[in-house]
């Protein structure tokens, strides 16, 4: 009976063990490459946002953006 036990928590152990270390994987993939991942989410939010806004101004018939040069 104890051997059971003793299997039953080095399985639990190894599962554990298991989705720890496919955290850090994961966290590591994300953070490959990119020094601030904090930036990177808070330019994506602000380019979605812009694109939000400008999908809003073009169904409601659009504000035209005028070019000059002073």
């Amino acid at each position: 009976m104890a051997n059971i036990h003793w299997i039953w928590k080095r399985m639990e152990t190894r599962r554990r063990q298991q989705s720890e270390a496919a955290e850090r994987r994961a966290a590591q993939d994300a953070a490959r490459g990119i020094k601030d991942i904090e930036k990177v989410k808070r330019m994506q939010q602000r380019s979605e946002e812009m694109e939000k806004r400008e999908q809003e101004l073009s169904s409601q018939g659009g504000a035209a953006l005028k070019w000059t040069a002073d």
